[in-house]
């Protein structure tokens, strides 16, 4: 039952929290600014936990995969929010279909699996539903409107965020193999703040004093923000630590149906039936790929 609730909380909590980083893009805070002070949120949240059983001793190892963690995640973050500004959340929250694409890949290249015939039926399910995700252009074919997904900037960057996600899952299953999710969500969230800190000192300088009267008149969003990343980030972990990653990610493709009534309801994002229509089949290709997608030994 509590392997349930998990999965629930983690499909709502990361479109929600993709509404409140785009809400506070449309009022003007800087992308690398929001993820700054959200791991700041964060933090101040969860040192108290370092008394407890998150401030025990870890095995070795630990340390260096969690902290390649934080820096993708920081920078996967900022990427994110960045397409967020960009293109609508009912676009960019079915793209998560694609991570289920890029583990195929990799493991074509890196380890020798090869697809079965359902994997690669998934991958030309995600791209049949990119094509109506997008919005309709009836003068253009099938193959110039999925071009035009590609060419999209918010897409690409949304591409780029999931490229590093998807390597951060790899770190984080690691991580979470020498520790408890509890331990690794704690260092998650308290790493990613030096981390912020530095880009944010880096990129923005004196713009950052904008940034804190921004931050002073919103908030009530940052502080709804840092509580749904934080949600998502250790129902992910517990979630990873009560069944097989693969049929978790499965689980978590559901998430984009909610994004595109999210996106509906709160950015009067258009064409909501295509768009749900469009992310159903992408999450069908994605189920496929990750639970029947690669040949057994």
């Amino acid at each position: 039952m509590l392997t349930g609730l998990y999965v629930a909380a983690r499909i709502i909590a990361n479109p929600v929290s993709n509404v409140f980083q785009k809400q506070l893009t449309q009022r003007s805070a800087n992308p690398l600014f929001i993820i700054g002070a959200t791991h700041a949120l964060l933090t101040l949240a969860v040192l108290p936990l370092l008394m407890g059983p998150a401030g025990g001793p870890v095995a070795p190892g630990f340390g260096v995969n969690i902290t390649f963690c934080a820096v993708l995640a920081v920078a996967g973050n900022v990427l994110l929010v960045h397409a967020l500004k960009r293109s609508d959340l009912s676009i960019l929250g079915p793209l998560n279909a694609y991570k289920a694409v890029i583990s195929l890949a990799l493991g074509v290249v890196v380890i020798g699996e090869v697809p079965t015939v359902l994997g690669v039926a998934g991958v030309l399910l995600i791209l049949a539903g990119s094509g109506w995700v997008m919005d309709p252009q009836p003068h253009l074919g099938p193959g110039a409107s999925l071009g035009r997904f590609f060419r999209e900037r918010g897409v690409q960057l949304r591409f780029a965020a999931l490229a590093l996600s998807a390597t951060e899952a790899v770190f984080l299953k690691k991580a979470l193999l020498l520790s408890s999710p509890l331990t690794a969500f704690v260092w998650w969230s308290i790493l990613g703040l030096p981390f912020a800190g530095i880009v944010v000192a880096g990129w923005l300088g004196k713009g950052t004093m904008q940034e804190l009267r921004i931050f002073r008149k919103h908030w009530p969003t940052y502080l709804a923000l840092a509580c749904s990343t934080g949600v998502m980030q250790l129902t992910t972990l517990l979630t990873f630590g009560a069944m097989p990653v693969g049929y978790s990610l499965a689980l978590f493709q559901l998430s984009a149906l909610l994004s595109v009534l999210l996106g509906y309801h709160y950015f009067q994002e258009g064409h909501l039936r295509r768009r749900l229509l469009g992310s159903l089949v992408m999450v069908a290709g994605a189920v496929l790929i990750v639970t029947l997608g690669r040949s057994r030994a």
